[in-house]
């Protein structure tokens, strides 16, 4: 197989990781997850700087397993980039072609190209302290590149950048990743850098793979609460049958964690997920008129501000999360232990196969 195709099985202490994890020629592979899923240690153990316990890591067919990180055909940009303080930005983009035997002369120039490409050909003379956290991780990005790898490991690249430089990076980064023939694995804990940079989702959990896809796919059905909250949605569990209780007229229901029935829109049944967005939950003081059928009185847990919206955490026989505007906070006297009303219509709950 062409690209990367792997089974990491790691194995210290009380941790365990066992990832089946491919990519393809061209693709880019996010790996999403929760601190201490397991992710970092994909991507060392990919780079060779975990050993591992078991499994296999092959790249274009090649077995990787018995070879030093220097002979794996892999480039990595580490979080804090790592670059060698001594150097200069050309001389640390010319360190991978000279570590694999290249002529300092052919490696510079090599390097003076890849500088030119992430825009900092005029900056090649500079050590790291004189550069800024994007200037910085472009370099790194080149030091990467320049290795002309099969396999490019990108280990949170954009964390450690302000939110402005971080646009542009990212930016910068997908126009460099569409341009890549080989494969690439992304790691980050921000869902919009893996929606924009990302083929493919591939999400772990205590060290084992619980959902993949493309993002589109994994954002409208997640399948794990972790899922859930990354793409902003609420998600339950239920059973849905047909015919019976308040929703009869619709023809389904679904129960959602045995506390409520739900009407739904969608014709399915047995072992189900429901999910819907916190701005489809309407609240009300008092019990509006006309009773909407998928109603039900909750408590406040929590007011915050969650961009421009008010997100508001309610617990009660459904605990949920709705999102209203700041006027809407005052109208409703909304504050913590107060009591609403909550509701949500069949059309905007979203039920797919558990």
């Amino acid at each position: 197989m062409s690209g990367l195709d792997a089974r990491l099985v790691v194995r210290r202490g009380t941790f365990d990781l066992d990832l089946e994890l491919t990519a393809e020629p061209g693709e880019v592979v996010a790996l999403l997850g929760p601190n201490g899923a397991g992710k970092s240690t994909a991507l060392r153990a990919l780079a060779g700087l975990v050993p591992p316990s078991g499994g296999h890591m092959r790249l274009d067919g090649r077995d990787l397993g018995a070879l030093p990180p220097e002979r794996r055909g892999i480039g990595m940009v580490f979080q804090d980039y790592l670059l060698f303080p001594h150097l200069s930005a050309l001389e640390n983009v010319a360190f991978g072609p000279r570590s694999q035997g290249t002529r300092k002369r052919e490696a510079r120039a090599r390097a003076a190209e890849w500088l030119d490409r992430v825009g900092l050909a005029d900056r090649a003379s500079a050590r790291p302290r004189a550069l800024s956290g994007g200037q910085a991780q472009r370099v790194a990005l080149a030091r990467a590149l320049a290795v002309r790898p099969g396999l490019l490991l990108l280990d949170e690249p954009l964390s450690a950048l302000d939110a402005h430089t971080r646009l542009e990076i990212r930016a910068a980064l997908r126009r460099h990743l569409a341009g890549f023939e080989g494969a690439a694995v992304l790691v980050t804990h921000d869902p919009l850098d893996a929606m924009v940079l990302a083929d493919r989702l591939v999400v772990v959990e205590h060290g084992r793979l619980v959902q993949q896809g493309a993002p589109a796919e994994v954002a409208r059905r997640p399948r794990t609460d972790y899922v859930a909250r990354l793409v902003g949605l609420n998600l339950y569990r239920g059973e849905a049958v047909t015919g019976a209780g308040a929703g009869a007229a619709a023809g389904h229901v679904a129960v959602a964690e045995g506390e409520l029935e739900l009407d739904v829109a969608e014709r399915i049944g047995g072992a189900v997920f429901l999910a819907f967005a916190p701005s489809s939950v309407a609240l009300y003081r008092s019990r509006p008129d006309g009773s909407p059928r998928n109603l039900w009185q909750a408590t406040v847990e929590s007011v915050e501000r969650h961009g421009d919206r008010v997100r508001v955490r309610l617990d009660g026989p459904l605990p949920a999360s709705a999102d209203v505007t700041p006027g809407a906070v005052a109208e409703l006297g909304l504050g913590e232990g107060s009591t609403v009303w909550a509701a949500v219509k069949a059309t905007q709950i979203h039920v797919y196969p558990a």
